[in-house]
């Protein structure tokens, strides 16, 4: 816990004055759904974890029973400043597809409109995820590292590759999230920005929703046709049209009980 609140206390110092001096939207900095987002801080930083040993566990009996030994041998071989980025990529394109997956079907919206449902964004707001939501993805990502041997599933010696690609993208998370006003350029096609998360965010009609799904590479998006950058243009209006709870609790257990 101490590790978490020291953390939050590093979000803070940097990305409030960041939101106040160079704000892409006027907004209070204890918004609105603040306490909620604070909440869902916490509880993202142990609950994807617990969830996440399982599956894993799994995941490494199966591809070891599945692709010869030698295979990971090899793969084990290759020095980690070519496989880590190898990893990256496949990683990217994995959490794609869960990520999109979450849109498509009705039963992962449930969860992952929790997230949407935030019509003020900021840094905070990367936390605001149920934990299913959060596994589903980050667990996408994780299985074709593991299933082409890019990350190492048991054995004595901890792979670093996993771990490594998971803070970059949580530490990035918050700041494509942050309510700021930074453009990138042509970086923008290489390395999400800002700009090109809000758009996934934004309501401003049916025909910008659903966009920009990666997470760090907006190549991929190219790459499965779903990318949306204007040059100069920002969203509106943030949110979704379906109700959401407005309390954590009722957030948690709603998903888990509707039956349509």
């Amino acid at each position: 816990m101490l590790t978490l609140c020291e953390w939050l206390l590093f979000l803070i110092v940097v990305f409030v004055p960041l939101e106040r001096v160079c704000a892409l939207h006027r907004q209070k900095i204890f918004r609105k759904a603040w306490s909620a987002d604070l909440l869902y801080y916490f509880l993202s930083g142990f609950a994807p974890k617990l969830l996440m040993t399982l599956p894993l566990t799994l995941l490494a009996a199966v591809v070891h029973r599945l692709v010869p030994v030698g295979y990971y041998h090899a793969m084990a071989g290759i020095p980690l400043w070519l496989r880590l980025p190898a990893a990256f990529v496949v990683g990217e394109i994995g959490a794609y597809w869960g990520h999109r997956w979450s849109h498509e079907i009705r039963f992962l919206w449930r969860f992952h409109a929790i997230h949407h449902s935030a019509e003020e964004i900021d840094f905070l707001v990367n936390t605001r995820a149920h934990p299913v939501d959060m596994f589903f993805v980050r667990f996408c990502g994780l299985v074709p590292m593991y299933v082409l041997g890019l990350a190492q599933a048991g054995g004595n010696r901890l792979d670093p590759g996993p771990i490594l690609i998971t803070v970059l993208g949580t530490v990035w998370g918050f700041f494509i999230h942050a309510n700021i006003k930074w453009r990138f350029g042509w970086l923008e096609w290489l390395l999400a920005s800002p700009a090109f998360h809000h758009w996934h965010h934004t309501n401003d009609g049916p025909e910008l929703i659903d966009k920009n799904y990666a997470a760090m590479l907006p190549l991929v998006d190219k790459l499965f046709g779903t990318l949306y950058l204007p040059k100069n243009q920002w969203p509106v209006k943030y949110g979704i049209d379906a109700k959401v709870p407005s309390n954590v609790p009722e957030q948690l257990v709603r998903p888990l009980l509707l039956s349509d």
